[in-house]
């Protein structure tokens, strides 16, 4: 059987990273319908001023969706970081943490923010209450992303295609609420994402990188990962001294 092909899906893949020449790349992939960054991604990527960065990308990227985390613990502060944030662009989305690291619920915050129009992506979400209690704080009122870390849900051995199956249902009835299949570790999972009904998919530019082969014929796969040993045992000069049988 022949894997989806990737012109069918409907879910919209965003990339997910915070090196300018990477997002420019993919920028100029139609395929790529949004991006998503986070603190933890900027930091890898040598960022050290937040603004002028996020400004920079923006400078170029302004047809499709950009996310731009908070990086407050405090929820005052998480609210001037987002209006402020907000004010960078139409086309920002601004991330909330789904709790601080004190582990208080950042609902009344998403209430605020909601009814000053403020376009959020509420991030590390990770069980259904948490998705109920989100779509129920925003009520609808303003577009919105329940990004749902299926991935790392996955690293503790739960399986998540039925978490977002569920979630999916949750999502359905608030207007302008949109599900994100977060923390993919594989082509696989764009795949799961789309038939769980997900609307986005956030994804590194490292799996990114291997969206051709979805498609692939695998008996062609099979005989190109034979030829890739075969080549690399010849290039790294491999070879085994052949014993000599003794006679019988």
């Amino acid at each position: 059987m022949r894997m989806n092909k990737l012109e069918s899906l409907k879910v919209k893949i965003f990339a997910d990273g915070a090196d300018k020449a990477g997002m420019l790349h993919m920028s100029a992939n139609p395929l790529i319908k949004g991006f998503t960054t986070n603190p933890t991604l900027m930091r890898k990527a040598g960022v050290t001023d937040y603004e002028a960065f996020a400004r920079d990308v923006l400078s170029v990227i302004q047809d499709r969706p950009i996310s731009f985390e908070v990086f407050s613990d405090d929820f005052d502060e998480m609210e001037q970081q987002a209006l402020q944030i907000a004010d960078w662009g139409d086309n920002v989305y601004v991330k909330i943490p789904i709790t601080n690291t004190r582990s208080q619920p950042s609902y009344p915050l998403l209430r605020k923010l909601a009814a000053q129009g403020v376009k959020m992506n509420v991030t590390a979400v990770f069980t259904l209450d948490q998705v109920e209690k989100t779509c129920a704080a925003v009520g609808g009122r303003v577009p919105t992303v329940v990004s749902v870390f299926a991935g790392r849900v996955a690293d503790a051995g739960v399986d998540p295609v039925p978490l977002m199956q569920q979630a999916r249902r949750i999502v359905d009835d608030w207007a302008q609420t949109e599900l994100l299949w977060a923390s993919p570790r594989e082509l696989l999972n764009i795949l799961q994402a789309d038939a769980c009904g997900c609307d986005i998919i956030t994804v590194t530019n490292d799996v990114l990188a291997k969206l051709g082969t979805i498609g692939k014929d695998l008996e062609q796969f099979s005989l190109e990962t034979v030829k890739m040993f075969r080549d690399d045992a010849v290039k790294a000069g491999f070879t085994l001294t052949r014993r000599r049988t003794a006679a019988a």
